[in-house]
């Protein structure tokens, strides 16, 4: 059965090149940058994420360097809800804890700033795309080192047969996706 897209839906998709072999060859990596020159798009996808997570209470937003930023700052500045950045290891300036975490192609150290998350404050995690899962298992262990409650992890695209979701059984944290994309 195939799934009716939205008018929002094909407006993203329509957004998202794919450029095959990037980084890596075998690669087709989905560069979502050109939304954010479509202040229409962008709008639009801003508007489509708020309504995803609107069943969700959270004290906080957090997302990881840098296309994860592109969509959770402008969507904690639209709910008024503070963004806490997750950063590539030796970013921040302050103490930080970290960990590691393969990902597609490579490994990811990423480290938040200790003080920033409060034991028990519940989070609301946002990447630009949920592939293989690395990164977002990184984000969790970060929050899980320091007490805090993941309550849902939201991403613009997903690669369905990258098993991302899959990875974060484990986690039983509800995932939420605005468009699904062929990735391989």
């Amino acid at each position: 059965m195939k799934t009716l897209l939205t008018p929002t839906q094909k407006a993203i998709i329509k957004a998202i090149p794919n450029i095959p072999n990037f980084p890596i060859k075998g690669i087709q990596f989905k560069d979502v940058t050109p939304i954010l020159a479509q202040p229409k798009t962008l709008h639009v996808l801003i508007n489509e994420l708020a309504k995803k997570i609107k069943k969700y209470k959270f004290d906080y937003i957090v997302a990881p360097e840098s296309r994860g930023f592109f969509f959770a700052i402008p969507l904690a500045y639209k709910l008024g809800v503070p963004f806490v950045p997750i950063r590539k290891k030796g970013k921040l300036p302050r103490a930080t804890i970290s960990v590691t975490e393969t990902i597609e192609y490579s490994k990811v150290s990423l480290e938040i700033h200790k003080q920033d998350i409060k034991p028990h404050v519940r989070v609301l995690l946002i990447d630009d795309l949920i592939a293989t899962g690395g990164t977002i298992k990184a984000m969790l262990k970060l929050l899980k080192l320091l007490k805090a409650k993941p309550v849902a992890a939201l991403f613009v695209v997903e690669l369905p047969e990258l098993n991302g979701r899959k990875e974060l059984i484990s986690y039983n944290i509800p995932v939420e996706t605005i468009v699904k994309l062929p990735g391989a």
